[in-house]
């Protein structure tokens, strides 16, 4: 059969999901320099592919550019087609970023963080999800015999991985029912955000091929659990030290570390709409899950927000590249660069505002009066979008960090997403999540 090999340029939009358009490969270098077509209400286009209130309408013309240094070519050798991918940024004709490119306002956020502290932010982000068929029966969690059923589906995946350009880590059978994790190691700055569209698109790719298709969706069903993706963060200085741990401070952060971790706690009920975008995210958001429900800090406490994790040397130097804090309240219906660029700009702001480290939590929040939580500094995080919708809405500093366009434009589109699923049980809504992610 003839073949004209095709490129498929991407964005990743407000609904967490990968869209774009594919251009024959031998054009590759033109489109690199022109990119390709894009419309302005694309970005209103959500997770299940109807177009919310749009202030752009039938108007506008855009460009979506491809960045060459993302570019994925993938063969399985399976005898399927070789797939080929590359991620881009959406500017406006005259070749400025677009308000509401995702990827443009990641950079941007990075920038700030840069501006006002010197520092450069290393990430890396790590996935949850299941299949999609019959879970099995008990006994799987963790297991050697479930992980030696799936060896193969986990083997093919990592090295379909390095063949991306991503640095695997680990692969496990997760606690929950046909749930999986799957970890690599950390990126600087945007390509942190990359590679976590490329997990996301070569996990699915894989599992296709190989006949178990897989779901990322926040939760499958509302008795069970989620899948969060974690984001673990550290710093290196204009020098590429690394500049997150001081063995003299309390729980081992340094100052600005404490203050950027200070900024996410404060802000975060403001930008949990960012991180937790869908209308089943806040299922998974609730005390006893393994999950974030406060504004607080843990150390080694996987029911915190955020998350300082261990190091495994006690000499200062190895402790210092290892030392990093995880944020829990992110999933992957949202895009990992509107993920990164809300983190970036609340820990710049709490550097700027000088704020000073949280004090660690080591017991049960949820036990706590409403009254007692707020005498601590803590509040109870939004349990629904539309909570954390009128949060973002309020807020007129994240308005100012993200640019007010984008933040008007994000929220019409998931008050339209909300609307989509208004009318269905939270099985149903479950299930319409777990078909698109």
């Amino acid at each position: 059969m003839i073949s004209n090999p095709l490129m498929f340029a991407a964005t990743s939009d407000f609904s967490g999901v990968t869209r774009g358009k594919a251009f024959p490969l031998k054009e590759m270098e033109k489109r690199f320099r022109q990119g390709v077509g894009w419309t302005p209400t694309n970005v209103q286009i959500t997770c299940f592919d109807a177009i919310a209130d749009s202030p752009f309408g039938s108007f506008g013309d855009l460009i979506l550019v491809p960045d060459a240094d993302t570019a994925v070519t993938l063969d399985l050798e399976d005898g399927g087609p070789v797939e080929r991918f590359v991620l881009g940024d959406i500017l406006d004709l005259e070749g400025t970023p677009w308000s509401c490119c995702t990827r443009s306002i990641l950079k941007q956020a990075l920038k700030r963080l840069e501006d006002v502290s010197g520092l450069r932010l290393i990430a890396a982000f790590e996935h949850e999800f299941q299949t999609r068929e019959t879970p099995p029966g008990p006994g799987e969690a963790f297991g050697l015999a479930s992980f030696a059923n799936h060896r193969a589906f986990g083997e093919t995946v990592m090295a379909a991985l390095e063949l991306a350009g991503v640095k695997p880590d680990t692969f496990l059978k997760e606690y929950g029912a046909d749930q999986f994790e799957v970890t690599n190691g950390p990126d600087l700055g945007v390509t942190a955000a990359d590679t976590a569209i490329k997990v996301r698109a070569v996990t699915r790719l894989v599992a296709e091929r190989m006949g178990h298709p897989v779901t990322f969706a926040p939760i499958c069903d509302p008795a069970g659990v989620g899948n969060g993706v974690h984001v673990h963060m550290s710093f290196i200085d204009e020098n590429g030290a690394p500049a997150t741990y001081d063995p003299d401070a309390q729980w081992g952060m340094s100052e600005k570390t404490g203050s950027f971790i200070a900024g996410i706690l404060k802000y975060m009920d403001s930008i949990i709409a960012l991180t937790a975008p869908s209308a089943i995210s806040y299922l998974r958001l609730t005390p006893h899950r393994w999950s974030a429900a406060f504004n607080n800090l843990g150390y080694h406490d996987r029911e915190a927000a955020v998350r300082i994790c261990p190091v495994t040397s006690a000499s200062p130097d190895s402790a210092a590249k290892q030392y990093n804090f995880e944020y829990r309240a992110a999933d992957a219906a949202a895009s990992p660069y509107l993920v990164l660029a809300a983190l970036a700009h609340a820990g710049a702001q709490g550097i700027e505002e000088g704020l000073a480290a949280p004090q660690v939590t080591e017991e049960d929040l949820s036990l706590l009066s409403p009254d007692a939580l707020s005498k601590r500094g803590f509040v109870r995080l939004p349990q629904s979008l539309d909570e954390a919708l009128d949060r973002l809405s309020a807020n007129g500093l994240v308005a100012q960090w993200l640019g007010r366009e984008a933040v008007e434009t994000y929220v019409k589109h998931k008050r339209g997403e909300i609307d989509q699923t208004a009318d269905l049980d939270q099985a149903e809504r479950c299930a319409r999540y777990k078909a698109v992610y």
